[in-house]
């Protein structure tokens, strides 16, 4: 099976996203509200933490002064994956993770009832069934996210990642969170039956997609943190047997991330961190816990 190049790009790009796809109007940078972006220190050290938008439009930029400002301070740019970097990714491992081989394929491993969801979106999208067919469950919920989002015009090639990957170029060294493989490994991972509950909780949403958006937008745009922790959380609410994907995908990811920004604030130099927003918020999110192990936290 031959997947072009371009694709590609744009699912790895969306793997970034998990469950932590914001977007937002162009007031979202209103230069006189809190934004999504906390300034973190220690006695040494200090560490903007910003929440990122990974689809965007072009007219949305320049972004917040304090925003660009934080950037130009700090010396290291890390992201949770550089998405810059593809030629470290195994092409091979990825296609074989993502992908089912010889006779097997999705109608296979999945229940009748979300078969035919995955059907009634084909339909409705017009892209043929054969092309989902192959596809495990993981990488099919982020491909129907990716096309959902683009369909709403918003672009993978404006996101805040991107954006500040490219400003950073030859300018300062660039560190990452986790990695592309890392974020692979753990989707792939997952049981069969997670991988459904994850396709089949993307499907269930994406007809409410744009709607949900809007209450997305008027949180990240007031720099609402709780705001966004109820968004996150309502699948969970709505369904229990999400909560083991939850904990993988979202709380198990913000300790592993907290320490790696824990090493930062050790330093005697500025970094300037994104991660998705979603990691930032709740009792579990990264920004409580600095704020528990005693770092000086303050939204700007």
């Amino acid at each position: 099976m031959k997947i072009k190049i371009d694709r590609l790009l744009l699912i790895f790009i969306l793997i970034l996203i998990l469950l932590n796809s914001f977007v937002y109007t162009k007031d979202a940078f209103s230069q006189n509200q809190k934004n999504f972006i906390w300034k973190v220190q220690s006695e040494t050290g200090t560490v903007y933490v910003l929440g990122s938008i990974h689809f965007l439009k072009k007219e949305f930029y320049p972004l917040n002064k304090q925003i660009e400002d934080a950037f130009d301070k700090s010396k290291f740019l890390v992201v949770e994956a550089n998405i810059n970097d593809l030629g470290k990714v195994d092409i091979e491992k990825l296609l074989g993770s993502a992908f089912y081989k010889d006779e097997e394929t999705l109608k296979k491993h999945i229940s009748r009832e979300t078969y035919e969801l995955v059907k009634k979106e084909s339909e409705r999208i017009g892209i043929p069934l054969e092309f989902f067919n192959k596809q495990k469950p993981w990488f099919l919920a982020l491909t129907l996210s990716s096309l959902e989002m683009v369909n709403l015009g918003f672009d993978p090639n404006y996101g805040i990642d991107i954006y500040f990957l490219s400003k950073a170029a030859g300018k300062k060294k660039i560190l990452e969170l986790e990695s592309l493989d890392y974020q692979i490994d753990l989707l792939s991972k997952f049981s069969e039956k997670e991988q459904e509950m994850f396709l089949l909780y993307t499907l269930k949403d994406l007809n409410t997609l744009g709607k949900e958006l809007d209450r997305l937008i008027r949180a990240w745009t007031s720099g609402d943190a709780k705001g966004i922790e109820s968004i996150m959380t309502k699948s969970i609410k709505e369904d229990k047997d999400l909560s083991s994907v939850y904990e993988k995908f979202v709380n198990e990811r913000n300790r592993n991330m907290a320490l790696k920004i824990e090493e930062f604030l050790r330093t005697n130099d500025a970094y300037f961190v994104i991660v998705g927003a979603g990691h930032l918020v709740g009792k579990k999110g990264i920004i409580e816990i600095l704020k528990e192990k005693g770092y000086s936290v303050r939204q700007l």
